[in-house]
């Protein structure tokens, strides 16, 4: 006699009811057709400090539709400070994460810029673009980025070239650093960090893997909500020290405050 064959076990539900996914995600709709207008009409008409504070706010009542409710760890820079945040890399999420404590203008790769609507705000907010194949790109970013620190701005990359899923932190490369070196720039590593209600790492918020935009905000909503953390951790002397022992301190320090179980 045949055995039966085993049944799949039915997926498992998800976490929050469909209406409440609904009206979430019609709320981040109507708050990205708003962020179109403000930058499409209001940005040239603002002074830099009015746009840094609609920045600001914009990005932290995006993570409140999301319900990623963030905590922030240490001091973040103040404007006119001059430094580079060097950052762990999860979600797309992540520029708005510290741009609702310190807005800053960021580097993100070129795909970023094809993205519908997002894509073009980040391109009003002065987001710096980079096609990672092409060396001769990094050169030019290298110009960019040196002329921005030594006006004064700060500047925001991630150095792990891609994201995770939020369980660990990937070697860091150590080409942006050097226009930091070059200005004087306080180098602040930056650890983010999401969670679920019950402590375990939200991967729902994510965007690795084979994940479409669609898709993270589609997982991000079935939470109740997602516990976000940003530190911004003591800056990193970077003068006299070699690029690639640099990438290494600056990634240790985000992995001891990620995962203080595994220094």
């Amino acid at each position: 006699m045949t055995a039966p064959t085993p049944r799949r076990p039915p997926a498992a539900p998800p976490h929050t009811p469909r209406v409440v996914r609904v009206w979430r995600i019609t709320r981040v709709l109507t708050h990205l057709a708003q962020a179109a207008v403000v930058a499409g009409l209001g940005y040239p008409l603002m002074t830099p400090a009015r746009r840094r504070l609609a920045l600001q706010r914009w990005s932290a009542k995006l993570l409140r539709l999301l319900a990623a409710n963030l905590t922030v760890h240490g001091t973040p820079p103040r404007e006119g400070d001059t430094y580079l945040l060097a950052a762990n890399h999860v979600s797309w999420l992540d520029i708005f994460v510290i741009n609702a404590a310190a807005p800053t203008r960021f580097v993100a790769k070129s795909e970023i810029r094809g993205w519908p609507l997002i894509g073009w705000l980040c391109v009003k907010a002065e987001t710096l673009f980079i096609e990672r194949d092409r060396r001769r790109d990094l050169a030019r970013l290298d110009d960019v980025i040196a002329t921005a620190l030594n006006a004064g701005a700060g500047m925001g990359v991630f150095l792990e070239g891609t994201t995770t899923d939020g369980h660990e932190v990937l070697p860091f490369h150590s080409s942006l650093l050097r226009p930091a070196q070059q200005a004087a720039a306080n180098i602040v590593p930056v650890a983010i960090q999401y969670r679920r209600s019950d402590g375990s790492i939200c991967v729902e918020a994510a965007f690795d893997g084979d994940k479409t935009l669609l898709d993270t905000i589609r997982l991000m909503l079935t939470q109740h909500e997602i516990h976000t953390a940003v530190h911004f951790l003591p800056p990193v002397d970077g003068q006299g020290v070699h690029r690639k022992v640099l990438a290494r301190q600056t990634r240790e320090v985000i992995v001891r405050t990620l995962y203080p179980e595994k220094a």
